[in-house]
């Protein structure tokens, strides 16, 4: 550790250990009878009102990778680094009404993950497994590169190596571990203040320091005039002006797939507390935009990225901006707001990926009779293996790869959308069809990212996520997001596919929901859990 950095990592470590004695204190938080539940210990007893939960989603939704990410790209790529600005504001009307009809159904029959919903909805424990391990798959990474906004933060102030990334999860690890959901939801509540204290100050007082925006501007457009490359710059162009509404749109479609995002809504007490929040939530995004803007700031301030490995991490840009711009007491909040933003969504997380073990992979194939305190401690369990994968991600792999990994969750956790979100308002589609659509979709996903070059970081596959039209046929440079291409393939397959299973007569599986679970709200008698019925 430099010298030059023992204020900044004095108040980190002060705010750190603030919020992990709150981690262990959220056990004693609105405690139950007992916490042998996957409803307590998962779910937070289902009882979280309106301003627990607008911290928890926000919490969850807006990451520590989000702050650091977000504007790095706009550091290296310009106009194409602002498309999280345009989804986290379409998402919301996009899923109001179908996250209020999972909550209800979720309620009327005590599911814990999306893929219990379509256990039930569909007959069928194989599309069920399908979304278990996809969401699973999609949510590990993600875990990963909260480790990644760590680093970030770490390396700006001096600190190198991985063992301050361990000693950082196995707290966390163990504070999840006796606190369950309560312990994220308690905690975010500190990390949604900082973050909003510091990029309120950020973009007043960085500015004033740099000339004003209009220099910051002129900073950015001077840079990217210099470093002509394609598809950047501070305006769009007619080669990925499609790829950027495309991304978007998959952004916001994906957002609500993955488990933690539903973990936050199903702990929630009632339907109006969803709509109250999908109501209030963009607000979040008036904040993102803000943190994107750091991005031109570090270019207007000089800021260069940090070299580890003979490369450049351009995640450090904004911790770098941080440390040059203000005074050293208050560069350690704003590290701290980071490190503090990785530890909430990360504990969601790895109680959502459990949760998908336990009870579409646990519960439905080696243990149908668990009960649910041997639910709840199986989940406990998996969420320190989750942890553990997701540091051995960072100690084994190089961090860029981990980065590439999330793109490939993105394209991923869509083809899950058919099932998830689709499902809540049709019963139309064939299960045999969803799990060809998924599998095609997964398989035309993946091959298209791995056909995706960058040259300029010398990589021959997985080099993006804007496939290129040209490569399909057509006439055209412009590019469009792999995540969409892929669900195209999916929901054709899909359709196409349910369509021969109707006319070949082939049998469905049962709907356990019915029309009145769909708004079933807080006073509504909860129906007993459903158990494994054998259908394939």
């Amino acid at each position: 550790m430099a010298s030059e950095h023992v204020t900044e990592m004095i108040v980190f470590g002060a705010l750190f250990l603030l919020v992990s004695g709150m981690g262990f204190a959220a056990a004693r938080w609105r405690r139950p009878g007992t916490m042998d539940s996957l409803d307590e210990w998962g779910l937070g007893g289902r009882g979280f009102g309106g301003w627990v939960t607008w911290f928890l989603i926000g919490g969850d939704l807006y990451t520590a990778y989000t702050f650091v990410a977000v504007p790095a790209l706009v550091f290296g790529a310009g106009a194409a680094g602002f498309y999280a600005v345009p989804y986290t504001i379409v998402v919301y009307p996009l899923v109001f009404l179908l996250l209020i009809r999972l909550w209800s159904v979720s309620h009327a029959h005590g599911f814990v993950t999306p893929a219990d919903f379509v256990r039930a909805r569909f007959g069928s424990p194989t599309l069920a497994l399908a979304v278990a391990v996809t969401g699973i798959a999609a949510t590990m990474p993600y875990i990963a590169l909260q480790l990644v906004g760590i680093e970030a933060v770490l390396k700006s102030m001096g600190v190198h190596g991985h063992w301050p990334i361990v000693i950082a999860f196995v707290i966390l690890a163990a504070y999840t571990y006796q606190s369950g959901l309560r312990a994220p939801a308690l905690i975010a509540f500190v990390k949604d203040v900082l973050i909003y204290l510091v990029i309120i100050v950020a973009v007043l007082y960085i500015p004033s320091r740099l000339g004003g925006w209009g220099e910051v501007f002129d900073a950015a457009r001077a840079k990217f005039a210099a470093t002509p490359a394609p598809n950047d710059g501070v305006l769009l162009d007619g080669t990925n002006q499609l790829n950027y509404a495309m991304l978007a749109l998959g952004s916001a479609l994906a957002l609500f797939l993955y488990p933690h995002s539903v973990t936050g809504v199903l702990a929630s007490r009632n339907r109006d507390v969803i709509k109250r929040n999908m109501a209030a939530l963009p607000a979040y995004s008036f904040v993102l935009g803000l943190i994107a803007l750091l991005g031109f700031m570090a270019v207007a301030a000089g800021v260069k990225p940090a070299v580890s490995g003979g490369k450049a991490d351009t995640n450090t840009v904004v911790p770098l901006l941080f440390d040059k711009m203000f005074p050293d007491w208050f560069a350690g909040v704003a590290f701290a707001a980071i490190g503090i933003g990785a530890l909430v969504p990360a504990a969601i997380m790895s109680i959502a990926a459990a949760n998908l073990f336990t009870r579409n992979i646990y519960r439905e194939y080696l243990r149908p009779d668990a009960t649910d305190a041997q639910q709840a401690a199986v989940s406990k369990l998996v969420s320190l293996v989750v942890k553990v994968g997701a540091v051995a991600c960072i100690l084994l792999l190089d961090p860029e790869f981990s980065i590439d990994l999330q793109l490939i969750g993105g394209v991923v956790i869509l083809q899950t959308l058919p099932s998830v979100a689709l499902g809540l308002v049709t019963r139309w589609f064939h299960r045999g069809a969803l799990i060809a659509g998924w599998a095609a979709g997964l398989a035309a996903g993946l091959w298209m990212l791995y056909e995706i070059p960058n040259p300029v970081k010398h990589k021959a596959h997985f080099g993006g996520s804007a496939y290129k039209l040209s490569d399909l046929g057509l006439d055209t440079r412009m590019t469009v997001y792999v995540g969409m291409l892929a669900l195209a393939v999916n929901l054709a397959v899909t359709v196409a596919g349910t369509a021969a299973c109707r006319a070949a007569g082939l049998a469905d599986g049962p709907d356990a929901t019915r029309p009145a679970d769909y708004l079933a709200d807080e006073s509504d008698p909860r129906a007993a859990r459903l158990e494994p019925s054998g259908s394939t």
